[in-house]
């Protein structure tokens, strides 16, 4: 069985795209449909074994794949990285900027550490890996940049320190689509409400037996997203559909993010899951 992507096939032939944090959860759905799709994907992470396990599913798919493991917090590492990826494949044609996490935590208890460490993984960290795409490859020769997000909207309530990461990045992408569209370089992201993800089984025992049942209640369609769901996203953002489309956001969630207080939601089952990912698992803590 193959990845059922929505997308031409063969779409993405002939280009790299970089994925980083793709050795797992939406990273390596992702990486697998743009695999599917023609594209070599060079996914990133800090654990090579876990990325390694993702370049062989690809591989045996009959996709191409490579990965390099290194911290994308680290500017040094990420200078010799994507000189490294260039040196090696030659071009780098899109960037997804995946990688990051975030632990449940209220305002008042989050320390400095656990702040800068939150931060670096959803904001710095992305902007290093589009900084030295754009500086050593895509400012001659243009390009595409996706950047993630959250449902940050109205505030992020036991996790100020992603939320208020998660909104710099917007910020960021707003202003990279500005200063880089000269270089025909396109710059969007996508920002995810609740999906089930491999990263829901990370979390502290307590939060997910306690919180994560009762979050596909959230929205008004009444349920999780599926992580194909955010990644057919992301790929029509790389795809040459969205040629004229730079500086926005495409939000996947549901319709939580309308927020809307005063209008009862009803349960119900109607809303339908694109299950494309042939190779996705449910996470524990949503099984």
């Amino acid at each position: 069985m193959a990845y059922q992507s929505v997308f031409a096939a063969d779409l993405f032939a002939g280009q790299n795209i970089v994925i980083t944090g793709g050795g797992s959860g939406i990273g390596r759905c992702t990486a697998h449909e743009l695999a599917s799709l023609g594209a070599k994907v060079i996914i990133t992470g800090r654990k090579q074994e876990k990325l390694d396990k993702t370049v062989a599913e690809i591989v045996e798919d009959g996709g191409v794949a490579a990965s390099y493991a290194y911290d994308i917090r680290d500017e040094d590492a990420v200078k010799a990285t994507v000189k490294q990826m260039l040196a090696e494949h030659g071009a780098i044609h899109g960037l997804v900027n995946n990688a990051g996490g975030q632990y449940p935590m209220p305002l008042a208890m989050i320390g400095k550490k656990g702040w800068d460490a939150v931060v670096a993984n959803n904001l710095t960290g992305g902007f290093l890996m589009a900084r030295e795409v754009y500086l050593q490859h895509m400012k001659k020769h243009g390009g595409s940049i996706v950047n993630m997000l959250a449902d940050m909207w109205g505030g992020m309530p036991g996790m100020g320190h992603s939320g208020a990461a998660r909104a710099g990045m917007l910020n960021l992408t707003e202003t990279a689509a500005v200063e880089w569209g000269v270089s025909g370089v396109r710059v969007n992201a996508v920002a995810p409400g609740y999906v089930a993800s491999s990263g829901m089984d990370h979390y502290d025992p307590a939060f997910a037996k306690e919180v994560i049942p009762k979050l596909s209640g959230i929205a008004p369609l009444k349920r999780m997203a599926e992580e194909a769901e955010v990644s057919s996203a992301i790929v029509f953002l790389l795809s040459p559909g969205a040629a004229f489309i730079t500086g926005t956001c495409i939000k996947i969630d549901g319709g939580s993010s309308l927020n809307p207080k005063a209008f009862p939601l009803m349960d119900h089952k109607n809303s339908k899951p694109f299950t494309g990912f042939h190779r996705a698992f449910r996470p524990k803590a949503v099984a």
